[in-house]
């Protein structure tokens, strides 16, 4: 785990990302988005599914529906959304360390919140990989904001719904947009390479691998 602190004192709450930092989706979500350009006769490459990762993808989206002649944003989310459920779609699996992480910290009573760019009921199933939303006090999704990651908003109602603040929380994301959230919200980061490489997510404060390299008692108290 690389560091680089910028807070001081321990955390009592933490704030989990949900794709890609809880349960791996990535490799889901490319596929969808990949399909939702081709089938339109749209070119897509990295770059373009990059500008998707750890954003309210109705956001993201926006910004390349002027590419799709007569679609809008709703229509074409829902096209999207509907090639989640095709055959070929590869599972979504736990992120590694992440139920042991999530369990252990609900166990010592340790506040927790979700705060993810998906939809509640896309949460709701996906949290069932790692043991459940009612191990969580809070879950703060796409419904509940007006303005997505990188905005700060879902951070802050997700540490307001804890009843911490923000300087007293950690934020576990693997995301720049979601990095940038959580610093701009005021909490420390945790930064995951589950889906980018540490150079992109070198804004947080902690780099790890995944979640088995976590050691909450000691985190940020050196």
């Amino acid at each position: 785990m690389t560091a680089h602190p910028s807070g001081t004192g321990p955390v009592r709450a933490a704030l989990f990302d949900l794709d890609g930092t809880l349960v791996a989706t990535e490799h889901r979500s490319r596929a969808a988005w990949t399909r939702l350009f081709r089938a339109h006769g749209l070119e897509v490459d990295d770059a373009l599914l990059a500008t998707f990762v750890g954003r309210r993808g109705q956001e993201a989206l926006a910004d390349h529906v002027h590419r799709f002649p007569g679609g809008s944003v709703p229509d074409l989310f829902e096209e999207a959304v509907g090639y989640l459920n095709g055959p070929d779609i590869p599972p979504p699996y736990p992120v590694p360390g992440a139920e042991v992480l999530v369990k252990r910290l609900h166990a010592e009573g340790v506040p927790m919140a979700v705060v993810t760019s998906g939809l509640r009921d896309h949460a709701r199933a996906l949290l069932d990989h790692v043991g459940g939303a009612a191990l969580f006090s809070a879950l703060v999704t796409a419904e509940d904001v007006r303005r997505g990651k990188p905005d700060p908003e879902g951070f802050l109602a997700g540490c307001a719904a804890l009843g911490v603040a923000p300087a007293e929380a950690v934020a576990f994301e693997d995301a720049p947009a979601g990095i940038a959230a959580a610093k701009a919200a005021g909490l420390r980061c945790v930064a995951l390479t589950t889906t980018h490489a540490a150079e992109a997510v070198a804004a947080a404060d902690l780099v790890a691998a995944d979640l088995s390299d976590i050691d909450w008692p000691r985190l940020f108290t050196t």
